[in-house]
């Protein structure tokens, strides 16, 4: 779904758009130190998707959890990508995205709303409907 929403903002597939890359494939394409995001290059971190614009790198997670309990998983990814977004607003030319969703998150929404003050470009699938890609990749 989230990749409808790429292509439907513009990007194309392999050109301004990668599905599941790797930090070590993104800095060696684009010549980026990630290493704040790797822990000093230790860790193998692969994201759903990248976008490529003139300006900015955007490495996107997309989760969806249905269903009513949330539990232990939705609070570990909500405190997971809030460190990954803190790490992410030190490097220059890069941002994270997170596209999530679910009723689950009901039941977890004290640690999503951490995660939403710390990261702005949290979004949902109703953000994707109304343009949200148009708006963000500039």
């Amino acid at each position: 779904m989230v990749e409808c929403y790429i292509r439907k903002a513009g990007f194309i597939k392999d050109e301004t758009y990668f599905k599941e890359m790797y930090l070590a494939d993104i800095e060696n394409k684009w010549g980026i130190d990630l290493s704040a995001l790797s822990n000093q290059g230790r860790a193998r971190k692969r994201f759903d998707f990248v976008v490529k614009t003139d300006a900015m790198i955007y490495a996107i997670e997309t989760n969806f959890y249905g269903g009513t309990g949330g539990g232990s998983k939705l609070n570990e990814t909500a405190r997971s990508y809030k460190m990954l977004a803190q790490e992410a607003d030190t490097v220059e030319g890069f941002t994270f995205v997170w596209i999530t969703d679910g009723t689950a998150w009901r039941s977890a929404r004290g640690n999503l709303r951490e995660t939403f003050d710390v990261l702005d470009t949290i979004y949902s699938i109703d953000d994707m409907e109304h343009g949200i890609f148009d708006k963000l990749f500039v």
